[in-house]
C-alpha cells in the first residue's frame, strides 16, 4: 500500500519525514537518496541489496576520479607499468 503525505524543504535544505511515514525508521538510520530530474526517492540503506551498495560506491569513486582527471590530477603510465600496478 502506498502512503502519501506532504512536507516542506527548510532554508537549510532539510526535509522532515512526516510522522505518518516514519514507521520502521529509527534515529540514526542511514538513508540513500536517488534523484532523477524531478523525482527523488529515499530508501533505508539497510534494505538495499549489497550489490547495489557496491555499485553506488563504485559510481561515487568513478565520479571523483573523473573530476580529478578534469583538473589535470592524474598520472601517466606505460601499459607495462599500468599492468604491474594493477
Amino acid at each position: 500500500m502506498v502512503e502519501v503525505d506532504i512536507t516542506r524543504l527548510s532554508s537549510k535544505g532539510q526535509i522532515v519525514i512526516p510522522n505518518s511515514l516514519r514507521k520502521g525508521l529509527n534515529e540514526g538510520d542511514k538513508m540513500i537518496i536517488f534523484r532523477d530530474k524531478d523525482n527523488i526517492v529515499l530508501r533505508k540503506a539497510s534494505s538495499m541489496d549489497e550489490k547495489l551498495r557496491e555499485d553506488l560506491e563504485f559510481a561515487r569513486r568513478t565520479e571523483e576520479a573523473w573530476k580529478e582527471y578534469g583538473k589535470g590530477n592524474f598520472k601517466k603510465y606505460s601499459v607495462v607499468e599500468f599492468l604491474k600496478r594493477l
